[in-house]
């Protein structure tokens, strides 16, 4: 039970004014500009668009910077300003295949079509911090290779054009695919669903439910089959034309994992998939997120259901961290009757305990005697 709190406006403004004046900090330091942190926070900007459900880097620049760098408060606020938005219909599906390539690793062939493209990364770089960045140093462009015009092939295509691994299920053209945001959540949810929940879904929560499943907790240790970074365009069905229109381009983040498979009676020994698809440059969490998607094929795939990955309500319940936030959070309003009444529960079982610890006494003495 929660009560009224009377008489707080004065501290609530007040309390406003204060976080308006530690988000703004020194006066002497020139404040952040919207197209900085858009520039040069653009991980943190990207992981906002993608949990936030909402593709426009400067929303996510503006609700970085409102919140002071909390990024889950900034995906909370995107998340709400979202709700504001119209809904006037569903893009087609986009084709990840004709990706403008940035990034595209695979940890399954050292050659293949298209090549290795190490792209922006982390991957390489000594954990060292680097002093030249206190300041505005000149940085040299980035080189990027001349010749980079060959196809980039698919590696499940490959797999796929020797029967290896198991076929992509394609959905129906005339089935508009379902929506978390419309429909209620009831469970067990399909595939597609899942997926969504998860690209949304809090990165650290399912990287720690993708580790576990690394060991041991559904047994699962894949091969990163690829995983590809660059931009898709988005296009929209017309009516009036009778075909889609592209309406822009977004950058996302693919990841294909490929799994190991015994078969059964009536399938033949192949390689299963896990997927990942997010906003931006966020490959940790597109990994992260395919390694859940696997675990939770397991009735699917006919395995056993023993580990907290593999429990499709357990971590689509848990997965959203606005949610999760809430929930959390909530704990911060008053519950003073609640407590008042706990409060008083508590002493009157005290003073019954010690009641029969008086009553008690006697027999325990004569016992020792």
């Amino acid at each position: 039970m929660y009560v009224a709190v009377k008489g707080g406006e004065a501290a609530i403004d007040n309390a406003h004014r204060l976080l308006a004046d530690r988000r703004r900090g020194d006066r002497s330091v020139p404040a952040l500009t919207l197209d900085q942190i858009a520039e040069q926070l653009a991980l943190g900007v990207d992981r906002v668009m993608s949990e936030g459900s909402l593709y426009d880097r400067r929303l996510a620049a503006l609700a970085i910077k409102q919140a002071r760098g909390d990024l889950i408060e900034a995906i909370f606020l995107v998340r709400a300003y979202r709700t504001t938005l119209p809904r006037f219909g569903c893009s087609e599906p986009v084709d990840t295949s004709a990706m403008m390539v940035e990034r595209r690793i695979s940890a399954c062939y050292k050659d293949l079509p298209g090549g290795q493209l190490l792209g922006p990364t982390f991957d390489y770089t000594h954990r060292l911090l680097d002093e030249e960045l206190d300041g505005d140093a000149e940085v040299e462009p980035g080189h990027q290779r001349a010749d980079a015009h060959e196809p980039v092939s698919r590696i499940a295509d490959i797999l796929g054009g020797e029967g290896l691994i198991e076929e992509d299920l394609e959905q129906s053209p005339l089935e508009e695919p379902g929506d978390i945001n419309q429909t209620p959540m009831e469970f067990p949810l399909s595939r597609a669903m899942r997926l969504q929940s998860l690209s949304r879904g809090d990165e650290g929560f399912l990287l720690a439910l993708g580790y576990s499943t690394q060991r041991g907790y559904a047994r699962s240790h894949p091969f990163a089959g690829e995983i590809r970074i660059g931009e898709v365009e988005v296009e929209v069905f017309s009516p009036e034309l009778g075909f889609a229109v592209p309406v822009g381009r977004v950058q996302l983040t693919e990841c294909q994992m490929v799994n190991q498979f015994k078969g059964s009676a009536k399938a033949a020994p192949q390689f299963t998939r896990g997927y990942g698809l997010v906003f931006g440059q966020s490959e940790r969490k597109a990994m992260a997120m395919a390694l859940c998607d696997r675990a939770l094929r397991a009735e699917e795939l006919g395995e056993d259901i023993v580990a907290p990955p593999q429990d499709q309500e357990f971590v689509i319940s848990h997965c959203d961290n606005v949610q999760a936030t809430g929930f959390v959070e909530h704990l911060k309003l008053p519950h003073y009757v609640d407590f008042q009444a706990e409060l008083g529960l508590v002493r009157a079982m005290r003073a019954e305990h010690a009641e029969r610890q008086a009553e008690s006494l006697p027999d325990m003495k004569e016992a020792a005697e």
